[in-house]
């Protein structure tokens, strides 16, 4: 997967290299989330983490969860050759859009009405951005939390895929204890994990 150097990480911008492996833009919600969902399609795809959480409502929160996703992807990339390492792009960081699809959703539980507009639009962003630079895959590490309703989540990867003409992963990466192994790498990487989903109203 090409790009070219933007700060600590590489930007996306489309293919230069030779890869064999298919290329996988993989929505992550945060580094924890990310840990076992990489360490199960790293074999298979050429994975670019791409962060967009504008739902993480608190900026200082946003960055502390970008920091900690860079760092785990640094650390785990320590063990990997150069060609397969896992790459990262940053989607845009506007917290308007999701106020605006949260409007009159704001007294909702947790999973319910706002939570499916907040899927739609970071995998609906993913997919665009997957079409966009030509990968093969998209997915998102979202399924591997037990709070996040797997069927959902597919249903709505299943139908963008059909949108933009790309492929998604379409897993419960919360099976076969993934949930239980994201916790162990999380503390064997010593990563900062959040005890919220992200935005205001999941704090509450």
């Amino acid at each position: 997967m090409g790009g070219r150097k933007h700060g600590d990480f590489l930007e996306l911008k489309g293919f230069s290299e030779k890869i064999e492996k298919p290329s996988l833009l993989l929505h992550s919600c945060c580094g924890p989330c990310s840990t076992a969902v990489i360490e199960r399609l790293a074999g298979d795809y050429q994975i670019t983490i791409f962060f967009y959480n504008p739902c993480i409502t608190e900026p200082e929160e946003y960055r502390k969860r970008k920091e900690t996703q860079i760092a785990f992807i640094k650390r785990y990339n320590e063990s990997l050759p150069p060609k397969e390492h896992i790459r990262f792009k940053e989607g845009p960081y506007d917290t308007k859009k999701f106020y605006q699809l949260a409007k009159g959703l704001e007294a909702e539980p947790e999973g319910g009405k706002r939570c499916l507009q907040c899927f739609w639009q970071r995998l609906e962003k993913t997919a665009e951005t997957c079409a966009l630079a030509g990968c093969d895959y998209f997915g998102t590490t979202l399924t591997v939390s037990p709070h996040k309703n797997y069927e959902i989540i597919s249903r709505i990867g299943r139908k963008l895929a059909v949108r933009y003409s790309v492929s998604f992963v379409d897993q419960d990466f919360k099976k076969k204890d993934g949930f239980k192994r994201s916790i162990e790498l999380s503390k064997a990487y010593g990563l900062y994990r959040q005890n919220y989903c992200g935005c205001q109203y999941s704090k509450r």
